[in-house]
């Protein structure tokens, strides 16, 4: 009797996740459960699906406490290896801006992938209907969503790029602009040993975390706390390529490419930042 009482009472549970009463809004599905399906989905790039166990998607977005109604920018994403998780997480109850390369950027290799990256969301509107497509090109370009609309920002693997540019300080202060008082930053960087110097940060790829939570403090940001979801102890952080000799860039070409496959992909920093609020907010 009891066996059969559990099985009822997990049929209800189950069927509750699907149906509302009449006049009542359906309710979005937990975070956890938003995360899993979107990475099961069969829209993602199978060599996107094999980066998991770097990336670590799930832990992540959920260090960086996404839920699906939120309103989300991410930046510079590329070919769009996030997007493929946070769109559909975000579909039906959120909004995703993709803040991405200019379309008349200098470089031909960032044109590209913004000509990539809107043909793979116009090819599956019933996965990324939520993205929004706007552009960053500090300092000139750097509104990417409406002031104060973000729940949460993410910029994954860029600091470094804009640290090369020089233009570090109007990114953060761009996302610091989109965000709502209340919301989180969520940076994931390459993660150089104290102490390197700003040349050899811009050099290597590798970017110390203090230099980031300084960059995010200068813009109005309060740092709340860090993550090891994505350390990689094995990755020495120096190299002929800086970390662009590393799994995926692979630099090198077959000069220690073993040993660089078997490191992995880069030790990476996951930082939470706060968008304090102000006085009378």
């Amino acid at each position: 009797m009891m066996a059969d009482r559990r099985v009822v009472v997990a049929c209800l549970i189950g069927l509750s996740c699907f149906w509302a009463p009449f006049g009542v809004a359906a309710q979005p599905p937990g975070p956890a459960a938003a995360l899993a399906t979107a990475m099961a989905g069969n829209h993602r790039l199978p060599e996107n699906v094999l980066r998991d166990r770097y990336r670590n998607p799930l832990k992540t977005l959920q260090f960086l406490e996404l839920q699906p109604h939120h309103t989300v920018v991410e930046i510079w994403p590329a070919a769009g290896w996030y997007t493929e998780v946070l769109a559909p997480v975000l579909r039906e109850h959120g909004v995703l801006y993709a803040a991405h390369f200019s379309p008349v950027a200098g470089s031909e290799f960032r044109r590209e992938y913004r000509r990539f990256f809107e043909s793979k969301i116009q090819a599956r509107p019933d996965v990324y209907g939520s993205v929004r497509v706007t552009t960053l090109s500090p300092p000139e370009a750097v509104s990417i969503a409406p002031p104060g609309s973000a729940d949460r920002v993410y910029t994954f693997r860029n600091v470094h790029n804009w640290m090369k540019s020089g233009t570090e300080d109007a990114v953060f202060q761009a996302m610091y602009d989109a965000l709502r008082p209340g919301g989180l930053l969520g940076v994931v960087e390459h993660r150089a040993p104290p102490g390197r110097s700003r040349a050899g940060m811009v050099r290597s790829g590798y970017v110390t975390e203090q230099y980031v939570v300084e960059v995010a403090q200068r813009a109005g940001f309060q740092f709340l706390e860090g993550a090891e979801i994505n350390a990689n102890p094995r990755d020495r952080k120096r190299y002929p390529n800086g970390v662009w000799s590393l799994p995926p860039a692979l630099r090198g070409g077959d000069e220690n490419r073993r040993e660089y496959l078997q490191i992995g992909e880069s030790d990476r920093m996951t930082l939470k930042f706060l968008k304090p609020f102000g006085n009378g907010e």
